[in-house]
């Protein structure tokens, strides 16, 4: 056995060894990436800031081992699993004055005495604890468990339920107003001599377990009305607030999904997500419970300014008509979609002050158009709006982030209200919010220091594709720049917040750990290097990263451009476009991609005579709202023109030859790959759309809804945006690549254009089927199979 390991791997070697001199093959750049080397995937701050701890997959398994590294550099050693305890976690938290940490080590609650160094396991169980929160007195801790709270006293070592939620209905409420019972009360003196025993033993019994310290709590009768969703303690112990649906509310019916190669042999079938619009999440509320009184109320949001308005009114109004004019019922329809009394809201995130005494509550609109930061006094169960946030096309679903300020009066935030995400502070009682950072770049991951009095932020700043670490006063000011690595950036303060942990990677090198000062002229000091030698060996072709100009809009597409490395000038090239997936990213920056992959195959590709582009179209992450927004209510359009626009570009300056040009992407690449060969059939000479989307009204609700409404409100926007309707018009090759366990984009949508295709009589298509295989593929084969044949399609297609 180790002799054919032996050999395997020395073969294995030579093999890279010889791609080293030729440039990457197929083979290799599809196989495990361990063969790359593997990157940190978490890492932070020992307590007391001499260290840095980090997770590593192993070589060859699933799982990973903590490694322990000296923050000023030096070898990483291999944490035991006794010792992981020796120091808190990245989930830790402080009590107010900093003098205590609490994490969550394998599911268990631990506490630690940074003055003493005491550290004490509170938990030892088979479940998993979560959410430890130090209290407003600094000493107790609470802590969730099988979902209730659990408070942990330090000076007894006593852990004691917090409350005992019931959403049932109090059995010993008064009954309702009945006439045969209270004629029965009123005749018989021993039934009512009876209830009199009775009433007296319950609230006796309450009492004493109310005033025994010893007592588990009474329980608050939520009623059976209600579904929780969550729930959140106040640190003052006082109060709690639960986020709950209407019970028994549905999402509506979700797919079906089947394995057809099993342990056992038999078809595995597996429930999956539900579609757009078909019932709609369930609206949210939110009830403040009184701990002390064992009383709720229902937070009041009827006061949220736009709450009552309908900003999807025109667009009901011209869907009953489409809806009308293809087949449906008018009466039916109008009854469809007649508009809410009142928007529905979802109950975002909680976040309550230090001291207990107002909760902050982030608030977004069913309908994805508004997004509310709002604050709530426990005592008199008054919301208070401090900020709105509206869009006519969607709120983001990134850059929400919000948080307390030290004093408990102030909020900090950010939003795209610029146009750009910011950073913002705002005082409860102040009637406008302070812009902290703006210009048009993006600020994001903000993170307070300790002492409370500066932001550290991610921002594109100098360049949109360079993410660095800047930091800007809490009082305002200028945002100061403090590293210079390139690439893309992100950072973990030290405890004392005078230091700054460093995930950075770049366009050919994969995440690697700094450390550097908090401050600016700082340097940085490499402490790990995972990158395999056998991986630099190899001479990557890196992109530049250029600006396309765009015949639609002032702003330029900033695009990833790979020239083979003996390019000449009027000479014809042929070229490929790859199309990056989800819509919502950014690939276009200088950091190690997410499809990494697809960097290595296009150095194959370039290494061939092929010039390769990658655009950030339209729809794109890292350039503001309004790249964001162009596609609301047209996906796949104004995608396409910069498609169009790019490869004019390629022709114009690198004498690419405009008939031999292919596209390729997958999920939203995929998508896209359909547009383009559909609806512009003489842009690109093949096509091949992996995992694609093919009809929109098949995905998901969140993600699908907020840029094309649903198909009920707006069934012109899934007509213009889904490719089922335009596949007449294929002319250029295609492949289509589907994993059969994709529960994102289901196989399904792959059948569908196949059925289409078959029923057009269409001959110049090819389905390649994954039958283990999900949304992203897990088996090197799957990966080799489906790039393997990209490669053929290409160089049929393409090479003259």
């Amino acid at each position: 056995m180790v002799y054919r390991f032996s050999l395997s791997l020395f073969a294995f070697l030579i093999a890279v060894s010889a791609q080293a001199q030729e440039g990457p093959g197929l083979e290799l750049i599809m196989s495990d990436p361990d063969w790359i080397g593997n990157a940190p995937s978490e890492s932070w701050w020992s307590d007391d800031g001499q260290s840095i701890y980090y997770l590593q997959k192993r070589q060859g398994e699933k799982f990973n081992d903590l490694y322990r590294v000296a923050a000023t550099g030096g070898g990483a050693e291999r944490v035991a699993p006794e010792a992981e305890a020796a120091s808190s976690n990245e989930n830790r938290v402080y009590n107010a004055d900093r003098t205590a940490v609490a994490w969550i080590q394998r599911g268990d609650v631990w506490l630690r005495n940074l003055q003493s160094g005491e550290t004490r396991q509170l938990t030892r169980t088979v479940g998993a604890e979560a959410r430890p929160m130090f209290m407003a007195d600094g000493n107790s801790l609470a802590y969730v468990a099988d979902g209730r709270y659990y408070l942990f006293n330090p000076s007894n070592g006593l852990s004691r339920q917090v409350t005992d939620l019931k959403f049932e209905k109090d059995p010993d409420a008064d009954p309702a107003f009945n006439t045969l019972r209270e004629q029965q009360m009123r005749v018989f003196e021993t039934l009512r001599r009876e209830q009199q025993r009775d009433d007296a033993a319950k609230e006796n019994s309450d009492a004493r377990q109310d005033q025994d310290p010893s007592g588990a709590p009474l329980p608050i009768w939520l009623g059976d009305e209600y579904e929780e969703l969550n729930r959140t303690l106040s640190p003052s112990g006082r109060f709690m607030l639960v986020a709950v649906k209407k019970k028994g509310a549905e999402n509506g019916k979700g797919g079906r999904m089947p394995n057809y190669v099993t342990e056992d042999g038999y078809l595995a079938i597996t429930d999956t997500r539900t579609r757009v619009g078909l019932d709609e999440p369930p609206a949210q509320s939110m009830l403040l419970v009184n701990l002390e009184e064992r009383s709720f109320s229902v937070v009041d949001v009827s006061g949220l300014p736009g709450i009552d308005e309908d900003p999807l009114a025109d667009l009901r109004e011209s869907a009953i008509e489409w809806h009308v004019e293809h087949g449906a019922k008018r009466e039916e329809v109008e009854k469809a979609l007649k508009a809410p009394e009142q928007r529905s809201i979802w109950v975002m995130d909680v976040e309550w002050n230090a001291q207990g005494t107002l909760a902050a509550i982030q608030l977004r609109a069913g309908d994805n158009k508004d997004r509310w930061l709002t604050t709530l006094d426990p005592e008199t169960g008054e919301l208070q709006v401090q900020h709105r946030l509206t869009d006519p096309a969607w709120i983001n679903w990134d850059y929400n982030n919000y948080d307390w300020m030290p004093d408990g009066e102030t909020l900090w935030y950010l939003s795209e209200e610029s146009g750009y995400s910011h950073l913002y502070t705002k005082g409860v009682n102040d009637r406008r919010a302070r812009q902290l950072t703006e210009g048009d770049f993006v600020v994001r991951e903000p993170a307070l220091s300790p002492s409370g009095d500066a932001f550290y932020v991610v921002s594109n700043r100098t360049h949109p594709g360079n993410y660095e670490v800047y930091r800007v006063a809490a009082s305002g000011g200028e945002l100061e720049q403090l590293t210079s690595l390139g690439g893309v950036v992100a950072f973990e303060l030290s405890p004392d917040g005078e230091q700054l942990l460093l995930s950075r990677s770049y366009i050919d090198r994969h995440v690697d750990l700094y450390v550097q000062g908090a401050a600016p002229g700082e340097e940085a000091t490499q402490i790990t290097d995972t990158v395999s030698d056998a991986y630099k060996a190899i001479d990557w072709v890196i992109p530049e990263i250029v600006e396309v100009p765009s015949s639609h809009v002032d702003e330029p597409i900033y695009t990833k451009l790979y020239l083979p490395k003996d390019y000449t000038e009027g000479e014809s090239y042929p070229a490929v476009m790859f199309v990056h997936g989800a819509g919502y990213t950014q690939n276009a920056h200088m950091g190690w991609p997410y499809y990494f992959r697809e960097f290595m195959f296009h150095t194959l590709l370039a290494n061939e005579g092929y010039i390769v582009i990658d655009m950030d179209y339209r729809a794109s992450k890292g350039y503001g709202r309004d790249w964001r927004t162009a596609i609301y209510r047209q996906m796949g359009h104004p995608e396409l023109e910069d498609f169009q626009d790019g490869v004019a570009w390629l022709v114009d300056n690198y004498g690419v030859d405009p008939e031999r040009v292919g596209v390729y992407g997958g999920s939203y690449g995929g998508f896209m790959t359909f547009m383009a060969l559909f609806r512009d059939p003489g842009l690109f000479a093949a096509g091949a759309a992996l995992r694609p989307v093919a009809d929109w009204m098949q995905y998901n609700h969140f993600y699908t809804s907020n840029i094309l409404n649903t198909p009920q409100v707006d069934p012109e926007a899934y007509q213009r945006s889904s490719p089922i309707n335009y596949v007449e018009n294929l002319e250029s090759p295609l492949l289509i690549a589907a994993g059969m366990q994709d529960d994102n984009v289901f196989f399904q949508d792959s059948v569908l254009v196949v059925q289409r295709l078959i029923e057009l009589k269409k001959e110049n298509f090819e389905i390649a089927i994954y039958p283990l295989d999900p949304h992203g593929f897990v088996h090197p084969e799957s990966w080799l199979d489906e790039y393997r044949r990209i490669y053929k399609l290409m160089n049929a297609n393409l090479k003259p």
